[in-house]
């Protein structure tokens, strides 16, 4: 399961549908011990096939030991990883995958004049690091010198890396999905006043702007591939003539708008997993 630091405002939603998935999993034949995560990090660990929700540092090291010694691992503790801030960011911009123009800083740099000239004016910061646990990982500026302002900030609570994100005008779309699997469930955050933090409120109200909705699956299949996240969620903006812009992309959401279409399609997922590898 997700420490409870790790779901912020969310940890509810987060045990519920791992909590389903595991259901699904034992309505199909499968037996499923479920560890906390700090159990999980000090405990003996016989299963082969490793499903889970983890965050912590420690956690995603021993995912990452298990996956190298041959256990089945999902999400792959290689692409929890991958979906920290800075690495996601170089990940998908690298990949063509539609993603806004970013800077990815040091905190202690001046940067005024590098988002002057890269066109800049309104712009979102996030630490770089490691995931957002706390609002004030995740920082809406209205302009440059307030951009600086914050990325002081960040330095003096010891976040070293940042990326710097173009803020985007138009429809703020969140899905949730789940790789190889029909699945695929989106909708306006805002509209339905499902928030995290409350940022939902910088793009405000949905215009219900046409986008192509097989295109966006199509993108988060391509980057869920990439960054090796079998089940996901994330943020996307829609703009003025249909354009999508991935905006965030993480591995497994809370899934709370859908957790029962969800969970039994995760644990086809993972069936369908197993069943590949001992094909191999």
């Amino acid at each position: 399961m997700r420490a409870g630091a790790y779901s912020p405002n969310h940890i509810g939603n987060d045990a519920a549908i791992f909590n389903a998935a595991a259901e699904q999993l034992r309505k199909r034949g499968c037996e499923v011990n479920i560890y906390s995560e700090e159990k999980f990090q000090t405990a003996d660990i016989e299963e082969t096939v490793i499903l889970n929700m983890c965050r912590e540092q420690a956690s995603i090291a021993r995912l990452q030991a298990l996956e190298d010694s041959g256990s089945l691992v999902i999400n792959s503790g290689y692409g929890i990883e991958n979906c920290t801030r800075e690495r996601m960011t170089r990940i998908l911009i690298g990949n063509k995958i539609p993603y806004p123009d970013s800077l990815i800083v040091n905190t202690n740099e001046s940067v005024i004049a590098d988002l002057k000239e890269a066109g800049f004016s309104s712009c979102w910061i996030k630490r770089g690091d490691f995931h957002a646990m706390h609002k004030e990982d995740v920082s809406y500026c209205r302009h440059p010198e307030e951009a600086q302002e914050v990325l002081h900030e960040y330095f003096y609570r010891g976040i070293k890396r940042a990326v710097i994100n173009r803020h985007l005008v138009g429809d703020l779309v969140k899905f949730y999905g789940v790789s190889g699997q029909p699945f695929f469930y989106w909708f306006y955050p805002f509209d339905e006043g499902h928030s995290k933090y409350g940022y939902e409120a910088v793009n405000g109200k949905s215009k219900g702007l046409e986008f192509d909705v097989e295109k966006l699956k199509g993108m988060c299949q391509a980057a869920s591939d990439i960054l090796d996240v079998k089940v996901y969620g994330g943020d996307c903006i829609v703009d003025a003539d249909g354009t999508i812009r991935i905006i965030d992309f993480n591995d497994w959401p809370s899934f709370a708008p859908c957790r029962q279409e969800a969970a039994p399609y995760i644990a086809k997922c993972v069936l369908s997993a197993i069943k590949a590898r001992r094909k191999r």
